[in-house]
């Protein structure tokens, strides 16, 4: 079983990195998001950081998304990112679970807020773990997180996506931790 299980994950980050490399141009937003997209992220201060750069450069606790979740445009160009980078593989298509826990309901198995879920799609789970994150939920599937830091060049791409998953997440309001 766990044999098959990494054969799984294995061809699931294979097809992401081929993924990302096929679908990035389809991705690249029009020069006015590019715009409005670099005035939010200045505000922020991530910039063009790449993700890894943006982990280590800040405090654990610190770190927010600089995109709106309840903005269409951001919500819509989230989903093409959570899809191109094949997350859709783990967690389904619209988040709802798979061999990897779902995002849609109140379970976060490291924690919900924004920092905690950007270091662990840059992290992956195992280096999440050695940074000091321990498990606060239980989910019934629950796979190692794949680390993206090698497959994403750019902050913003993996704050789009985080977006999109706060738009489908199906919990209470007094559970938001965002």
């Amino acid at each position: 079983m766990r044999s098959h299980f990494l054969t799984l994950m294995l061809a699931a980050a294979i097809s992401s990195g081929a993924l990302v490399g096929a679908s990035h141009s389809a991705d690249e937003p029009a020069p006015a998001e590019k715009a409005e997209d670099a005035a939010a992220s200045a505000a922020s201060g991530a910039g063009k950081k790449s993700p890894i750069d943006v982990v280590n450069g800040a405090e654990k606790g610190t770190l927010k998304n600089p995109f709106d979740w309840k903005d269409p445009e951001i919500v819509k160009e989230g989903h093409k990112i959570y899809m191109g980078l094949s997350c859709n593989g783990c967690h389904g298509g619209g988040g709802g679970g798979g061999m990897c826990p779902p995002l849609t309901n109140e379970t976060w198995v490291y924690g919900g807020d924004d920092d905690t879920l950007f270091r662990l799609i840059v992290l992956g789970s195992k280096d999440l773990q050695a940074a000091g994150y321990a498990r606060k939920g239980q989910e019934g599937v629950v796979g190692p997180m794949p680390p993206y830091k090698d497959i994403v060049d750019d902050s913003d791409r993996i704050w789009k996506a985080v977006a999109w998953i706060r738009s489908v997440w199906g919990g209470r309001k007094e559970k938001i931790t965002w």
